[in-house]
């Protein structure tokens, strides 16, 4: 457990978040840390001025926008090959102090945990329900069709989670903001799907590492802030229904058979129906919100930043 820690961050002109992400992490734990910038095509300079003003920071360019999990993959496969553990990690994070050290103590008395994830706060300082059940098909549809107008339905309220004590136990799938990932078990399972480029990578992973044996555990005691990125809400257009998509890639995978097909049609059907309406909605929010939009809006994180299900 002394052995140099490896902490993957996936970067698209993250600003000033990095830099907050980068000083609270020196108080996260007392281990050695290699931080590695899978860079997806940042145009702020902040992953640049990372690497030259930090001795523990290598700088890892994609070449191009090849989506979160593909990013990720890429700077865990170039980690030293020393480390068990692997932290996998929003650079719009900010780490309570000695977050880390309590993901590797949990992980010390759970050996057959793939996967630890904390308790992660809101900026206003609210519980986000990041350990959840893997959708099916049932529960995942309705949480989706119900979700938004009634949000405390029995299928929202079981898929999030949100009455479960908060404690440490196994659960079906952890936020992709931060997760600590044991090496052994992400890569005995492919690492992340790079098929998804953004939304559902997270509970795609978790449900493979559960079904491969390993258990994805949730330690409360490990404590982070997620910023939250906004690219959904500038940019909803293309974010939600990428979401979209990856939601109908996640059940279409598991639901393969061809007698299946009829029923893989009305999901793609339903959910591009869905798709339209929630877009066409948030486009009015945004629209009365700043005025005309326009172009010219920064973009944050894609793939990383927006972690609100829905």
């Amino acid at each position: 457990m002394n052995a140099p820690l490896a902490v993957v961050t996936v970067t698209y002109s993250p600003g000033e978040h990095l830099r907050t992400f980068l000083d609270s992490l020196a108080t996260a734990t007392t281990r050695p840390v290699t931080v590695l910038l899978a860079d997806n095509g940042s145009t702020d300079g902040a992953p640049e001025a990372a690497e030259r003003e930090r001795d523990n920071v290598r700088l890892v360019r994609t070449g191009e926008n090849i989506g979160y999990g593909g990013a990720a993959n890429r700077a865990v496969a170039l980690a030293d090959s020393s480390a068990e553990f692997v932290m996998v990690v929003n650079p719009d994070v900010r780490w309570s102090p000695g977050s880390i050290d309590e993901l590797l103590a949990a992980a010390e008395r759970w050996p057959r945990a793939g996967s630890l994830g904390p308790l992660i706060l809101e900026p206003d300082g609210s519980r986000y329900p990041s350990a959840r059940r893997v959708p099916d098909l049932t529960s995942g549809s309705l949480h989706a069709v119900l979700g938004s107008v009634w949000p405390t339905n029995p299928w929202t309220r079981r898929y999030r989670q949100d009455t479960d004590a908060v404690d440490e136990r196994p659960v079906g799938w952890l936020s992709g903001s931060c997760l600590l990932l044991r090496r052994a078990a992400f890569e005995s399972v492919g690492g992340f799907d790079s098929r998804y480029f953004m939304y559902m990578e997270d509970v795609d992973l978790g449900d493979r590492l559960g079904r491969a044996g390993w258990l994805n555990v949730y330690v409360p005691d490990a404590v982070v802030t997620h910023a939250k990125g906004h690219a959904a809400g500038r940019h909803p257009e293309s974010m939600l229904p990428a979401h979209h998509e990856s939601a109908y890639r996640f059940q279409a995978d598991r639901h393969p058979a061809p007698w299946q097909a009829p029923l893989r049609g009305v999901l793609r059907l339903g959910l591009a129906v869905r798709s339209r309406i929630v877009v066409a909605a948030a486009l009015r929010r945004r629209d009365g919100a700043d005025g005309v939009p326009g172009d010219d809006a920064p973009h944050t994180q894609v793939g990383t930043g927006e972690r609100r299900e829905r």
